[in-house]
């Protein structure tokens, strides 16, 4: 099945739908421990892939591997031009925190640890996360990414992605090997990576937003509630359309753990705003305060 929104091609091997899945919210509450509906979670992978979406987000700190756990159960063996995306530099401790965990010994062990519980011998794109939500962090990263880079040579990794990443680090990683995709925190009211959303638009690399619809501090403006009752669409459904059309290089990993939503959002792929709405949408002010959540 089709799906609207177009595609991107970001290789000769890499062909996604623009309207993704993410699955950081099948865990339980803080993104951790089982679903709190597990055939509803099942239920919900299988009806993305049926609705036409061939690029799916995960984590194997969703959970731990929760996500990737179910992943497995719902579409393996997958489908032919299904893309699993995951990220690599963070782990979770025993009691659910999150902990940045980027040493170039720790990516390749968390790599293998994507690859099992995914039950793929290939990954079709890694992403190396460097910063948090809250903030980048201005280092190298030369050796996490040489260390991926040798994992690509050794064919556990087909494509290299960036997360939360400084303009100086995406430069330094192209210095070394190709970029398919970044991934960083960017959505209606918290634009202030806009700078490497425009780079990537003009060097081909797909932008990928993660929390669109605001993540853990869910969006709230008077604005997009009157253009969406206006449009007679949901306020998040105007949100997902305005991604799609603020660049053509975007791609939208929005996630939810019940059926209902993941029919609204993709949805959102169809709807085309106004130039007028868009107008209204883009005089929003930007938030520059963090989001309340210690990481994606």
């Amino acid at each position: 099945m089709s799906i609207a929104g177009g595609t991107l091609t970001l290789a000769p091997d890499l062909t996604i739908t623009r309207m993704g899945y993410g699955a950081m919210q099948l865990p339980g509450p803080g993104v951790w421990g089982p679903p709190r509906d597990r055939d509803e979670a099942i239920a919900v992978l299988r009806a993305a892939v049926d609705a036409g979406v061939t690029h799916i987000d995960t984590a194997a700190f969703y959970g731990y591997n929760v996500s990737n756990d179910l992943i497995r159960e719902a579409l393996h063996p997958y489908p032919a031009g299904l893309h699993i995306v995951t990220k690599v530099g963070a782990s979770r401790g025993p009691d659910g925190a999150w902990n940045m965990d980027r040493s170039p010994e720790s990516l390749v062990a968390q790599v293998h640890d994507n690859l099992e519980h995914l039950g793929l011998e290939t990954i079709d794109v890694v992403n190396l996360r460097m910063g948090s939500p809250e903030a980048t962090v201005e280092e190298s990263i030369a050796d996490q990414v040489g260390a991926l880079v040798e994992l690509q040579q050794q064919g556990k990794i087909r494509h290299l992605g960036l997360s939360q990443v400084t303009d100086a680090q995406l430069s330094e990683a192209l210095s070394i090997a190709p970029i398919v995709t970044v991934q960083s925190l960017y959505n209606l009211v918290r634009r202030g990576d806009e700078p490497i959303l425009r780079r990537t638009a003009e060097l081909g690399i797909a932008y990928v937003p993660y929390f669109p619809l605001g993540g853990f501090t869910p969006l709230q403006s008077g604005v997009l509630a009157e253009v969406a009752e206006r449009l007679e669409a949901s306020p998040q459904q105007v949100a997902l359309a305005w991604l799609l059309q603020r660049s053509p290089n975007i791609a939208l990993i929005p996630g939810t753990s019940r059926r209902v939503h993941l029919a609204e959002n993709i949805a959102a792929a169809a709807l085309e705003l106004p130039a007028d709405a868009v107008a209204e949408l883009d005089a929003i002010e930007s938030l520059t305060e963090p989001p309340q959540a210690a990481t994606h």
